[in-house]
C-alpha cells in the first residue's frame, strides 16, 4: 500500500516543481489551452448537430409509431454525446502531448537534471520527426485500448446495483492507469524503453501508477483543470519513471532554485 502514497507524493512533487519554476509552467499552458479550444468546437459541433446525425444514421425509425421514434433517437443522441465525453477524457493527454512535444520533452530532461544526483539527464539520439511520430503511434496504440475498456465499461454500466457502484470506480482507476501511461512516456521514451515494456513496467507496479494517475484522472473531469495541471504533471510523472526504471533521485532535487537548473544545463 506504500506504493499508492508514493505516486500521489510524486504528482505533488511534480507540480510544486512547475510552482517553482514560473517560466516553464507559463509556456506549458499553450498546449492544453489550444486542445482545449479544439475538444471544445468538436463538442460544441455535436451539441448542436448530434441529434441531425443520428436521425440520419437511424432512417429505420422513421415509420415507427410515435413517441418511439424520438426516445430511441434521444436515447442514442445521449449516448453518443457521453461517448464522446469518455473519449475527450482519455485522448486529451495524448493530444496534448503530441501538440506540446517539443515542450514536454524539454521539459522532463530539466526535471531529469534538476532530481539527478550527478546533474546529468538520459537523452534521445533520436531526430525530432522520429520522435514525433513514435509519440503519436503509441498514443494511437494506448487510445484504441483505453477505448475498448471504455466501451466495456459503459455496457457495464447497465447492469443492477453494480453498473452504479463497482463499475464507475474500475473506470477511474482504468482511466487513471492510461494517463499516467501517457505522461510517463515523455520521460521513459527518452530512455528508449518501447511501449510493449512501458506497459509490462506500470502493470508491475500498479498501486504506485493509480496513487499517482487516478486523483489527476479525478481532477481532470473538473473542466480547464486538466490544462493548469498538464505540465506538473508531466514533471510528476518523470519522478515516477525515474522510481520505476530505480534511478537515484535527490532528495531535494524538485525544491532547487531555477537558477541551479539553468546553471545545470
Amino acid at each position: 500500500m506504500r506504493d499508492l502514497g508514493t505516486g500521489f507524493g510524486h504528482l505533488l512533487k511534480g507540480q510544486r516543481w512547475m510552482a517553482r519554476h514560473g517560466g516553464q509552467y507559463r509556456f506549458g499552458l499553450l498546449p492544453g489551452l489550444v486542445t482545449l479550444v479544439l475538444y471544445a468546437a468538436a463538442l460544441t459541433a455535436l451539441a448542436l448537430w448530434g441529434a441531425d446525425l443520428v436521425a440520419w444514421a437511424t432512417p429505420f425509425a422513421d415509420s415507427w409509431p410515435s413517441p418511439w421514434p424520438g426516445l430511441f433517437r434521444g436515447f442514442l443522441t445521449a449516448v453518443l454525446f457521453a461517448l464522446a465525453l469518455l473519449l475527450t477524457v482519455l485522448s486529451f493527454t495524448a493530444v496534448t502531448l503530441v501538440v506540446g512535444q517539443p515542450f514536454y520533452e524539454n521539459l522532463s530532461e530539466r526535471v531529469d537534471r534538476d532530481v539527478s544526483p550527478d546533474g546529468t539527464a538520459p537523452r534521445s539520439d533520436l531526430p525530432l520527426i522520429r520522435e514525433l511520430w513514435i509519440s503519436l503511434r503509441d498514443s494511437l496504440r494506448v487510445l484504441v485500448r483505453a477505448v475498448l475498456w471504455g466501451v466495456l465499461l459503459f455496457a457495464l454500466g447497465f447492469l443492477p446495483f453494480v453498473g452504479q457502484t463497482v463499475v464507475p470506480v474500475v473506470g477511474f482507476f482504468v482511466t487513471g492507469f492510461f494517463l499516467t501511461e501517457e505522461l510517463a512516456a515523455v520521460a521513459l521514451q527518452r530512455r528508449g524503453v518501447a511501449l510493449r515494456e512501458r506497459l509490462v513496467l506500470l502493470r508491475s507496479r500498479r498501486l504506485l501508477v493509480w496513487g499517482f494517475g487516478t486523483p489527476l484522472g479525478l481532477a481532470f473531469l473538473v473542466p480547464f483543470v486538466a490544462v493548469f495541471l498538464m505540465p506538473g504533471a508531466v514533471a510528476g510523472a518523470t519522478l515516477l519513471a525515474r522510481d520505476l526504471m530505480g534511478e537515484e533521485t535527490a532528495e531535494d532535487g524538485p525544491d532547487r532554485s531555477p537558477a541551479s537548473e539553468e546553471a545545470a544545463s
